[in-house]
């Protein structure tokens, strides 16, 4: 029997966890601070529409996926846990560290999964890309770099890195298996006092090398992850087509009589499988809530996303 999930907060990406959650046959009820806004979707989808107080008393109900703005979801989490709910909390799942490690102590004190929702972590082509590393195809990763640029969206709270950047930490920290010792953050604000470019700068154990560029103020889109090792190059660009999404290269370096040669090889396409990552990561959701196991991007992954995110932002004159 498929649990019985709410969704909280039926903004944009919200409504997209509502139509996931309906084709795989789990939403339950839908809630929204704009009552008339959960209605329509109730009668869209077939479900019920309740007020967000009602999710947390309805025993009926298995586990609540929250869509807030990130200033709401840590003390959302932690009544939900404590009334019973799994929960999926988008990210950011908490402005702070300090609330990330209240409300994941809280899930676990309840016995409660707690799964944040780093939806590329659950990507076919990452996927088949994270494999690649642990089986040794690229030999030893020495570099990682990844892009994600372009127009919008803007908020109030978030500025371009807690926004964007989320998504590409969570991979860069499942490549590389553990936190960063050093972070250096850069960023520049072009509209108000948040940054709209993010620049960060990571240092591995090992003297593995990271860094990321996130923009909401750029021309084109650009979505691409790189992975730079010792016998190959992989690079995962999600604005490509399926069968160009996942290429890696063979090239080939050396010294020769004292000067540095190389060969550079053509992309080689590796097939991945097609699906939806938000139909997989609910999917796993689901699962979680049915096992109890441990979710794939776990309370601990939130807060160390969380903790790279905080030491690498920068203050801009104007900001509270």
């Amino acid at each position: 029997m498929k649990p019985r999930i709410a969704v909280l907060g039926c903004g944009y990406w919200g409504s997209n966890h509502v139509r996931t959650l309906k084709a795989l046959g789990a939403l339950y009820a839908v809630s929204d601070a704009n009552r008339d806004r959960a209605e329509g979707f109730a009668s869209e989808q077939e479900c019920l529409a309740l007020a967000p107080d009602e999710l947390f008393e309805r025993g009926e109900i298995d586990a609540i996926v929250m869509a807030l703005p990130p200033q709401f979801h840590a003390e959302t989490a932690i009544r939900a846990v404590e009334a019973g709910k799994d929960v999926l909390v988008e990210k950011p799942v908490a402005l702070t560290v300090e609330d990330a490690e209240r409300a994941v102590k809280a899930a676990k004190d309840n016995s409660r999964v707690y799964m944040v929702g780093h939806v590329l972590r659950f990507h076919p082509a990452f996927e088949k890309l994270k494999a690649l590393v642990d089986e040794g195809e690229l030999g030893d990763v020495r570099y990682i770099h990844s892009h994600r640029l372009g127009l919008g969206k803007f908020h109030t709270e978030n500025d371009a890195l807690w926004d964007l950047a989320p998504h590409d930490l969570s991979m860069i920290l499942a490549i590389t298996g553990s936190a960063p010792v050093e972070v250096h953050g850069e960023g520049a604000a072009a509209l108000d006092h948040l940054s709209d470019f993010a620049h960060l700068h990571m240092r591995f154990p090992g003297n593995l090398r990271g860094h990321l560029f996130a923009s909401r103020l750029n021309p084109y889109r650009e979505r691409r992850l790189t992975v730079v090792g010792t016998k190959g190059m992989a690079v995962f660009d999600d604005v490509e087509p399926w069968e160009r999404k996942l290429a890696v290269y063979h090239h080939s370096i050396w010294q020769d009589s004292g000067q540095w040669a190389f060969t550079a090889d053509e992309p080689h396409y590796i097939a991945v499988e097609q699906g939806m990552p938000l139909t997989r990561e609910l999917e796993h959701f689901i699962q979680c809530i049915q096992t109890r196991e441990e979710p794939r991007t776990n309370g601990q992954e939130a807060i160390r996303v969380l903790q790279v995110l905080t030491a690498g932002t920068v203050r801009h004159q104007g900001a509270s």
